[in-house]
C-alpha cells in the first residue's frame, strides 16, 4: 500500500524538480555546440587547418547528437532516463579532455562524435521527460528544458573566452569539459519518469491526439515528414549563425570592437554571444507558452517570419557594431523557439507513449540541418562576403512560416480527426475540438 502511494505521490521534489533538473543537464551540455565558436580561430591559429576543415567537428557533433537521439530515446523507453543522462554526461566529459589534447583532425572529429553522442543522450532525455511529465503545458515546459541548452552557455561564455585567452583553449577544453560532465553525471541519479496516477488531470488548451503512435507508424504519416522539412530548413540558418558567428564577426572587423549597452560594456562578439544565448534561452519557454495560448502553427508563423528579417537586417546593418550586437540578438530569439514549438506539436499529434523515440526522430532535422554549415565557408570563399548565406536562410525561413499555415496546419488537423475513430463516441467533441484549438 506504501508503494502505491509512494508512485502516485511521485518523486521527491514532484514533476517540477525533475523539469528543473533537465534544465540544469541541458545547461551543462550546451557549450559543446554554443561556446564552439569560441575554439575555432584558435585552432585554426595553432594548425593552420582552415575555417571549413574544422567545422567539419562541429558538423559531426551535430549530426551524432540527433541522429542518434532515436536510439538513446528507445533506451530510455526501455531502461529509463537515469542511465542514459549518466552515460551521458561522461561521454560529454571524454569529449571535451580529447578536443584539448587533438593534434589532428581526425582526433578532433572523433572528439566531436563523442561529444553529440553525449550531448544527444542528455537532450534527447530530459526533453522527453518534459513532454511526459507536462502534457497539460507541453509548449511550456518544453521550452523550459530547451532553455536550458539555448542559455546554458550564457554563464560561461565570457568565462570561457576569458581561460582560451589567459590559458588557451586546451586548458579551457579539459577544465569545463570536467566540470560540465561531472555536473551532469550527479544530477542523473535524480531523474525518474512518471508512472499512471502521478500525472494532473488538466485538459490542454491545444488538441492532443487520442491515438499513441508507434515511432514506425509515425514515419508513415504525411505530416510527420512536413514538420520534418520544416525543421530542417528553420533549423540550418540558426545553425550556420551558432558556428560562424566568430568568423563572421571577424569578417565584418568588429570582432573586438567594444560596445556599450545599458551601461555594460564589452567587446562585440562577446556582447553578442551572452545576449544571443540569453535570448535563445527565454524564446523558447515563451514561444512553447504562445503556442499553448494560439497554437503551434500561428506561433511558427510569427517567430518564422520574425527570423526572416532579422537575418536580412544582419545581413545590411550588421558590420555597425551595436547593431551587430542587437541584430544576432533578434536572430537567435526568433530561431531558438523551434526547440520547444517542434517537440511539443509532435507530442500532440503523436502522443506520449512513444514521446521521447518519436521527438527523438523528429529531432534528427537538426542533423540534417548541420550538414550545410560548412557550405557557409565555401560560399564565403567563392562570393567574398556572407550575403549569399544569408539570403539563403532568410529564404527557407520565409518558406517555412507560409508551410506552418497553409499546409502543416490543415493536415494536422486531418490527422488529428483521423485518429478519433478509434474512440469512436468522442468523434464529434474532439472534431469541434481541433477546429476551435488546434491553431485559433
Amino acid at each position: 500500500m506504501r508503494s502505491q502511494d509512494a508512485k502516485q505521490a511521485g518523486p521527491i521534489g514532484g514533476r517540477w524538480l525533475q523539469l528543473a533538473i533537465g534544465v540544469v543537464c541541458m545547461a551543462m551540455v550546451a557549450n559543446l555546440q554554443y561556446g564552439w565558436t569560441l575554439f575555432v580561430d584558435p585552432i585554426g591559429q595553432k594548425y593552420g587547418w582552415g575555417r571549413a576543415a574544422i567545422q567539419v567537428a562541429f558538423t559531426i557533433f551535430v549530426v551524432t547528437e540527433t541522429w542518434l537521439v532515436p536510439v538513446e530515446g528507445w533506451f530510455v523507453d526501455k531502461f529509463g532516463p537515469r542511465i542514459v543522462v549518466l552515460i551521458g554526461g561522461i561521454l560529454c566529459a571524454v569529449a571535451w579532455a580529447l578536443n584539448a589534447m587533438a593534434d589532428t583532425l581526425l582526433l578532433l572529429y572523433v572528439a566531436a562524435a563523442v561529444g553529440g553522442i553525449g550531448a544527444g543522450a542528455v537532450y534527447g532525455t530530459c526533453i522527453g521527460a518534459a513532454l511526459k511529465w507536462f502534457p497539460d503545458r507541453r509548449g511550456l515546459a518544453a521550452g523550459v528544458t530547451a532553455a536550458g541548452f539555448g542559455a546554458g552557455s550564457a554563464l560561461t561564455v565570457i568565462p570561457i573566452a576569458a581561460m582560451i585567452k589567459a590559458s588557451g583553449y586546451e586548458a579551457t577544453f579539459l577544465a569545463f569539459g570536467l566540470f560540465q560532465g561531472g555536473v551532469v553525471l550527479l544530477l542523473s541519479f535524480l531523474l525518474t519518469s512518471p508512472v499512471p496516477g502521478q500525472l494532473p488531470a488538466v485538459a490542454a488548451r491545444v488538441v492532443q491526439t487520442r491515438r499513441e503512435y508507434t515511432p514506425v507508424a509515425m514515419v508513415k504519416t504525411p505530416v510527420f515528414w512536413v514538420m520534418y522539412v520544416m525543421f530542417v530548413a528553420v533549423a540550418a540558418g540558426g545553425l550556420m549563425a551558432t558556428a560562424q558567428l566568430g568568423p563572421i564577426a571577424k569578417d565584418f572587423k568588429i570582432m573586438d570592437v567594444p560596445v556599450s549597452i545599458l551601461g555594460l560594456t564589452l567587446p562585440a562578439l562577446s556582447f553578442a554571444l551572452s545576449i544571443d544565448r540569453v535570448l535563445n534561452g527565454l524564446t523558447r519557454p515563451f514561444f512553447g507558452w504562445v503556442s499553448d495560448m494560439i497554437g503551434r502553427e500561428n506561433t511558427m508563423f510569427i517567430a518564422f517570419a520574425l527570423e526572416c528579417v532579422g537575418i536580412l537586417m544582419l545581413m545590411k546593418f550588421g558590420q555597425e557594431p551595436v547593431l551587430f550586437v542587437i541584430l544576432t540578438g533578434l536572430v537567435f530569439f526568433a530561431w531558438g523557439e523551434i526547440y520547444s514549438l517542434f517537440p511539443s506539436t509532435c507530442a500532440d499529434t503523436f502522443g506520449t507513449k512513444y514521446a521521447t523515440t518519436n521527438a527523438g526522430l523528429l529531432y534528427t532535422a537538426k542533423g540534417t540541418a548541420a550538414l550545410v554549415v560548412p557550405f557557409a565557408n565555401i560560399a564565403v570563399a567563392q562570393f567574398g562576403n556572407w550575403d549569399a548565406v544569408f539570403l539563403a536562410a532568410a529564404f527557407v525561413n520565409a518558406v517555412a512560416a507560409i508551410m506552418a499555415l497553409t499546409v502543416l496546419k490543415p493536415m494536422r488537423l486531418r490527422t488529428l480527426q483521423q485518429a478519433v475513430v478509434l474512440d469512436p463516441a468522442a468523434e464529434q467533441s474532439t472534431q469541434l475540438a481541433s477546429q476551435r484549438r488546434i491553431g485559433c
